[in-house]
């Protein structure tokens, strides 16, 4: 009778230690099963897809292991691709992030009509990108768009920005940076307001200037943020897809052509699976490289509260 009876005492008591257990993996399932349906199947789907020949010359995918890559390393077109893609990131990625850490530095601070310029900052941000691309295609036209009246000023002739293959890619440029930048300062401004004041009431009292204090003390704390900031930043940039089709269609003589709308061209206009699965593997390593890089090489210098 009293093994009964503590076998039935003990058992709501076993229960609840199997579902405390058991509650973790609970909260975490539905964001795994999110995970493995969107993120790593197709991630399996497009390797496996790149190992096969795909388009409408064939009636059945034929395998063709890593032919999809040959053509794709002796395709001059791509190599072109990958370089724009590469000069895109090299230069907004460091510009932009710079520019937002300016801004956040000079915009965490009281003065009049603070909220007016933090808005006018972020507000390209909020932009549907179709409405960015219209007001810089009227700002890039030949002869009476804005760009070309200011540098005719100063005694430079008008440009065709988007029909040059010398300046194009150039003008998308100028684009993301303008379109990104005041999205990165939020972080950094974040990122600023939640830095211990004791640590600079102090740098003041020893006699630091505001220049030493950024300097030594700003931008180390901030490294958190910048590796946050920078990771999405690559990854934006490498995502460019909207503004080359709005704006120049990868043209003229594919000079403003990358990656991401090179796979977009290559499945939806030419149907080729096989190769757009391809490219769509590589621009996976390249990403995977990149953001392993930045996180080894700024995670070191990250100071965590």
């Amino acid at each position: 009778m009293t093994t009964i009876s503590t076998t039935i005492r003990t058992s709501p008591e076993r229960r609840l230690r199997i579902g405390t257990a058991a509650l973790p993996y609970l909260l975490v399932l539905p964001t795994l099963v999110f995970v493995i349906v969107f993120t790593l199947w197709p991630t399996v789907r497009v390797f496996y897809d790149s190992l096969y020949v795909e388009n409408p010359a064939v009636k059945t995918p034929l395998f063709t292991g890593i032919g999809n890559y040959d053509l794709l390393m002796d395709d001059y077109a791509f190599r072109d691709v990958l370089f724009n893609t590469f000069v895109y990131v090299i230069v907004t990625v460091p510009i932009s992030v710079f520019l937002a850490l300016i801004l956040a530095l000079v915009l965490n601070r009281k003065f009049r009509a603070l909220g007016l310029y933090r808005l006018a900052f972020f507000y390209p941000t909020v932009l549907p990108m179709v409405s960015a691309a219209t007001i810089w295609l009227f700002m890039y036209t030949p002869g009476y768009g804005l760009i070309n009246v200011f540098i005719g000023m100063f005694g430079i002739p008008s440009q065709n920005w988007l029909g040059s293959a010398n300046l194009a890619l150039i003008a998308l440029m100028i684009l993301g940076i303008w379109k990104q930048t005041g999205y990165f300062m939020i972080f950094y401004l974040a990122g600023l307001q939640g830095l211990p004041h004791e640590i600079f009431e102090a740098a003041d009292l020893d006699g630091a200037s505001k220049i030493q204090s950024t300097r030594y003390l700003t931008i180390p704390l901030l490294m958190g943020t910048t590796l946050f900031v920078t990771t999405i930043a690559v990854v934006n940039a490498f995502s460019t897809v909207d503004q080359i089709y709005l704006m120049t269609g990868g043209g003229p003589v594919n000079s403003s052509s990358m990656l991401l709308f090179e796979i977009y061209k290559t499945l939806f206009s030419y149907l080729d699976v096989g190769k757009a699965s391809a490219m769509s593997v590589i621009l996976i390593v390249v990403l995977f490289v990149f953001s392993a890089l930045n996180f080894y090489l700024t995670e070191r210098r990250v100071t965590y509260e």
